[in-house]
């Protein structure tokens, strides 16, 4: 399930909880929340950076725990095995 940000819509009838934003975990079905769940003010879903992998080595390392061997193409047909 994602994780979705909301932050209150307005600042003077908010919450700390909701003034500071606050994170939710929802299924994708759930329709988005309107309301702060603990004072009732309106809030806006916040668009976020999604959580990517990683720098080339750390996924290269990953890979290579797993188990999965990784090629380098020499010429037409022709790979070396890097591990």
């Amino acid at each position: 399930m994602p994780i979705y940000e909301y932050k209150a819509k307005d600042l003077a009838r908010s919450c700390p909880h909701c003034a500071n934003g606050f994170e939710e975990i929802r299924a994708l079905s759930a329709p988005p929340r309107t309301i702060c769940p603990r004072c009732n003010a309106p809030v806006a879903k916040q668009i976020s950076a999604p959580a990517v992998g990683g720098s080339k080595s750390s996924l290269d390392d990953r890979a290579k725990k797993a188990g999965f061997s990784k090629l380098k193409r020499l010429g037409k047909g022709e790979y070396e095995k890097l591990y």
